[in-house]
């Protein structure tokens, strides 16, 4: 079985390609700055790359190309199997990856206004993939749906429970594919059993959230009705206080969708900084002797260490820390900054096992003593993605 996984963005196209049933990677690409004269698409190939102008191309023209190198290049013989799409948001419909059908596309639309920067792209790579293949199953896979084990005590709001039931306003959570792929491959790689753990899963980058997964699933998590909330991020704010949103539109007479720009863009490292959302530049300034990169490092690493030492309220303890995503992957002093905050868990860090991301020691970045250990997962979503577009499609028949 050949599976092509698509997550589609408001100006980009991520694909990969898998076979079998072990799901071997044969191919990956990006299609980005689309609909601009800029636009372009690099596929890698298992021992080559390849780039391709494609100016002006829209999301399905950028598709068309990359299905015509994936063939050219022996990727691709035929149509895949099928295709696993990327969906943002699911709401509450959807704890499960479903088959693309009529219906379930009208409930991913009624979601559009939880994740209306998001869902309508993965709706039109939805609409594009059944042109180019009519005759392959597709199958929707949803950040949400994760964390659909939410108990009431995670996922509502202290608001009037109306709003819950008439508009939907609960916490839903995200990066799911993330967080469910590293706690799965933390058991298998450590040695543990998923069904009896205790994981703290931390996804750390431009985006960021972490997650408490209890027995292998997800029991709270800091993202909510959008992801927005939860820790510090490249350009987002996080955790707020809701009035300071008041203050804005009253006292400063912001407009609804400033503030949104404001919090959602412009805030987060980039805004403390006021130098960049990239933490490698602003490791490079605060070397140099920039306070302000310094402290936007600081609070970023204080406001997760905060954020994961209260999720192990819901664990009833830790096992198991897990960091991934571009910073926790690749940043060993960032890493070594929120373990300082963290120390009274047992978690003790060995500095020579983060110097190497845990490469010499299976992943793990903490001492042989250590009550709890934390570790170096590096996330795969588009592999999630094709191992539950291919059982959910092995469960439909």
């Amino acid at each position: 079985m050949r599976i092509l996984v698509l997550n589609s963005g408001s100006s980009s196209l991520r694909f990969a390609l898998y076979e079998g049933a072990g799901n071997s990677p044969l191919a990956s690409g990006l299609a980005e700055c689309l609909n601009s004269e800029d636009a372009g698409l690099t596929l890698k190939l298992p021992k080559s790359e390849l780039t391709l102008p494609i100016p002006g191309s829209d999301h399905e023209q950028a598709l068309r190309s990359a299905v015509i190198l994936l063939k050219e290049n022996g990727a691709l013989t035929s149509a895949p199997d099928a295709v696993g799409h990327r969906i943002v948001h699911g709401g509450e419909h959807f704890s499960a990856p479903s088959l693309v059908t009529p219906g379930m596309i009208k409930l991913v639309a009624s979601c559009n206004h939880l994740a209306p920067l998001h869902n309508p792209s993965g709706l039109l790579g939805i609409k594009i993939a059944q042109q180019i293949f009519p005759d392959t199953a597709q199958v929707a896979v949803f950040d949400t749906s994760f964390h659909q084990s939410l108990p009431e005590r995670s996922y509502l709001y202290a608001i009037p429970r109306s709003f819950h039931e008439e508009h939907g306003v609960r916490r839903y959570g995200f990066h799911g594919s993330s967080h469910s792929y590293v706690a799965q491959t933390a058991a298998s790689q450590l040695g543990f059993p998923l069904e009896h753990s205790r994981i703290l899963s931390a996804h750390l980058g431009n985006g960021c959230s972490a997650t408490a997964i209890l027995n292998g699933k997800s029991i709270d998590t800091t993202m909510g009705m959008t992801p927005l909330e939860g820790l510090v991020m490249g350009t987002r704010s996080g955790d707020i206080d809701p009035g300071v949103i008041l203050f804005l539109g009253k006292e400063l007479n912001m407009p609804i969708q400033e503030i949104s720009d404001l919090l959602n863009q412009q805030s987060g490292l980039l805004g403390l900084s006021g130098i960049s959302n990239d933490m490698r530049e602003l490791r490079e300034q605060a070397a140099d002797g920039s306070d302000e990169a310094r402290i936007a490092i600081e609070i970023f690493c204080y406001r997760a260490a905060k954020s994961l030492a209260s999720l192990t309220v819901a664990l009833g303890g830790i096992d198991t820390l897990i960091f991934t995503g571009g910073i926790g992957e690749n940043d060993a002093v960032t890493r070594t900054q929120i373990l300082a905050h963290l120390s009274y868990l047992g978690l003790k860090i060995d500095p020579d096992r983060n110097s190497d991301h845990g490469w010499s020691s299976n992943g793990i970045i903490t001492t042989e003593n250590s009550s709890a250990q934390a570790a170096v997962i590096p996330t795969n979503e588009e592999l999630m993605i094709a191992r539950l577009t291919q059982s959910t499609l092995i469960t439909s028949h």
